[in-house]
């Protein structure tokens, strides 16, 4: 058995506004202690003659607030499990207990593994003095945001929200640079300091920029930003993307995007993915984030195109990919380890095989090619499909099997054209030669799609090469022939090098 314990709030401040019950507690307590006596309805608790311990000093003790809050709820534990059973122990804390108290959370917890009565009652929270003081309605949207631990992603502009445990002006910078990232320099900011405290309430209208340079950050500090319809405040969100998407596709939206399935704009998402891959290796980002931005509308498109039929929504595919990720990385999510890229691999595939199983998949059962997109460009398709092949054993011991492999295919293109061959049968020992060659690639380490692209940049600058030189003459290609071009590719091959920018 052991004593009860009773946490209740002092209130946002101002003594007029602590009620009757709860200064009853406070005065009729066996054992009072107090989260810190900064607080102005200690001054009247005095008068009342009441005597209380605080924890100030575990605050001056610990480097961190999550460790002054362990210790005071430890100290009360240990203390109520000492207690005898009818002693109640009072703990008072700022405000309103359930309202940024971490410490009640804590005792929640522990005091109910211990078997220890717990009590709460509630108190004037600085939300009820925020509301009264700053003049706005919570029912339109409100936020409560913790300054010890804020997020950007978190911040809504279209809700009222308040930041409390603003102590110091470095807390405060910390929020102004965290705001900076959803709202601009000058958007209009309140800082509060002890509202409906009488002689001490002092509330201030800023620019964001200015946050941190207000003086009076105490422990009754909140900042108040103000909700806003503008959008230039929501452009940044995915929410408004999605939202701009759906209007697209509504009834009042786009005639042409209204039209469009998903095999109507198929293509279009091959192009943009290449047009993506254009600007990495030009290694252009602001070309790139351009290109990023229409790629992302393509998945948009048909994520919406589902939702509509009530298939699934893009947010189901964030909630899908969310889960993957964490489910194949053990080694950062879990308790597997990983020293290095190749053993985070392994654990990728091991966890691929293991979502097979959980999904009535047996891997064994599969075959080893199995997972190769049907639609990848041939050269990267047959990259891939050699490489599952290898891992299974189906492979040459050394690129000199290759070579001769190529060699082969290659006497069989130019017998199947030298003796006539239907065209169906030299593409077919062509497609078997361009097969081998992927081969070649895959021993000396190479993508075969970027060794091909990179001669295709390299052949684009030689033939410019040629016809720069014929415009400076006044001619055209048409007006060249073949030994001249071939001079000018020569004079290309040692101005330009291996150059295939």
């Amino acid at each position: 058995m052991s004593a009860s314990l009773t946490v209740v709030g002092l209130g946002s401040g101002d003594p007029d506004q602590l009620t009757v019950g709860i200064l009853n507690k406070l005065r009729r307590a066996d054992t009072l202690y107090l989260r810190t006596k900064e607080h102005p309805v200690l001054a009247m608790l005095e008068e009342y003659g009441v005597e209380a311990r605080s924890f100030d000093e575990i605050y001056e003790a610990k480097d961190s607030f999550p460790e002054v809050y362990q210790e005071i709820a430890a100290r009360l534990v240990a203390t109520a499990s000492a207690g005898q059973p009818g002693q109640e122990i009072v703990y008072a804390v700022p405000g309103h207990p359930m309202v940024a108290e971490a410490t009640v959370g804590l005792l929640k917890k522990q005091c109910s593994e211990r078997s220890i009565p717990l009590n709460i009652l509630g108190g004037e929270s600085f939300l009820d003095e925020a509301f009264v003081r700053l003049g706005f309605d919570p029912i339109e949207g409100f936020q409560l945001l913790d300054a010890g631990d804020m997020q950007a992603d978190w911040l809504q502009p279209q809700l009222h929200t308040l930041i409390g445990q603003v102590y110091d002006s470095f807390t405060a910078s910390d929020v102004k640079l965290c705001l900076m990232e959803r709202y601009p320099d000058d958007y209009e900011v309140i800082v509060g300091h002890a509202l409906g405290v009488a002689g001490e309430e002092a509330i201030h209208k800023v620019p964001l920029y200015e946050l941190d340079r207000v003086k009076g950050y105490g422990n009754l500090s909140l900042v108040y930003v103000p909700r806003s319809e503008d959008e230039r405040l929501r452009r940044h969100s995915f929410a408004r993307l999605h939202e701009i998407v759906a209007i697209l596709r509504s009834p009042e939206g786009c005639p042409w995007d209204r039209e469009q399935t998903h095999q109507s704009i198929r293509k279009n998402l091959i192009e943009e993915t290449y047009e993506v891959l254009e600007t990495i290796d030009d290694d252009d980002p602001d070309h790139m984030k351009e290109e990023l931005g229409d790629l992302l509308l393509q998945i948009l498109l048909h994520a919406q195109m589902e939702e509509e039929l009530g298939t699934f929504s893009v947010y189901d595919i964030i909630a899908g990919l969310n889960d993957k990720l964490i489910f194949r990385h053990p080694h950062v999510f879990g308790n597997e380890q990983a020293g290095d890229a190749e053993a985070a691999l392994q654990n990728w595939e091991q966890m691929k095989a293991e979502e097979k199983r959980l999904k009535g998949i047996e891997p064994s059962m599969q075959s080893a090619l199995d997972g190769v997109p049907r639609d990848l460009p041939a050269l990267m398709k047959a990259y891939k499909l050699q490489r599952k092949a290898a891992k299974t054993g189906f492979d040459w011991d050394s690129i000199d099997g290759v070579f001769d492999k190529i060699r082969e295919e290659l006497d069989e293109l130019q017998e199947a054209v030298r003796e006539g061959h239907s065209t169906e049968e030299q593409v077919l020992e062509l497609g078997d030669l361009l097969f081998a060659s992927v081969n070649a690639a895959r021993f000396i380490g190479a993508d075969p799609e970027e060794a091909l692209t990179l001669t295709n940049r390299k052949f684009t600058g030689r033939f410019h090469y040629i016809e720069d030189r014929l415009r400076e003459q006044g001619r055209e290609l048409v007006d060249s022939n073949l030994d001249e071009m071939e001079s000018y590719w020569q004079e290309a091959k040692k101005a330009l090098g291996d150059n295939w920018k």
